[in-house]
């Protein structure tokens, strides 16, 4: 009985693998990357609305519609210029993003980026404004640069923009783009703080 267990629990092994060798990266999904050569790269890795996601010493690379193999391979080929041989690299599908529902949802996709104590991909509800958004994501950590928060925002014919801000100012009353209500798609990215920041 004990062998039947164990070969139920391989069976069933393979098959995830097999599933995950086969999905095609959507938006929403979270990559856990690692190099076996340098730990201090390993991340896990939000794939962002336009299907990218950002990997140090790589750049910004498209993952969206790949298969998690074919991620992999781009990832060490554009990380061996900056090693003697091309490194180990292992990439896995974290998390599954969250479909949104069909037919104008009352519920919205925005996403968190960097130094926010919950990253990834949350649903809000239509009319959430940005001060909301950020305490959905449970505020900053402790690493946060506060004064270079960031929101990237995509309008329908691709064109991105970046609004910067400062926390502090919009505590304060100084900045009034927490009023901001938020649309689909909308990234809002923490940086991490520099050295005497």
């Amino acid at each position: 009985m004990k062998f039947f267990g164990a070969l139920v629990l391989v069976l069933a092994g393979s098959q995830a693998a097999v599933a995950q060798d086969s999905y095609r990266i959507k938006p929403g999904d979270v990559l856990r990357i690692e190099v076996l050569e340098d730990a201090a790269m390993n991340r896990d890795s939000l794939v962002l609305p336009d299907g990218r996601v950002t990997v140090p010493l790589a750049g910004t690379l498209p993952v969206g519609g790949r298969t998690v193999d074919q991620v992999r391979a781009d990832v060490a080929s554009k990380l061996s210029s900056n090693f003697a041989n091309e490194p180990t690299v292992t990439v896995s599908l974290l998390q599954l993003g969250t479909p949104t529902a069909k037919g104008g949802t009352s519920r919205l996709p925005i996403y968190f980026l960097g130094e926010v104590n919950a990253p990834g991909m949350v649903e809000v509800k239509r009319g959430t404004t940005l001060l909301q958004a950020l305490a959905l994501a449970g505020g900053f950590n402790r690493f946060a640069a506060v004064k270079r928060v960031q929101l990237r925002r995509t309008d329908r014919s691709g064109k991105q923009s970046v609004y910067s801000f400062n926390y502090q100012d919009v505590l304060a009353g100084k900045n009034s783009i927490g009023a901001t209500v938020l649309t689909s798609g909308d990234v809002i990215v923490v940086p991490a703080r520099r050295l005497f920041e």
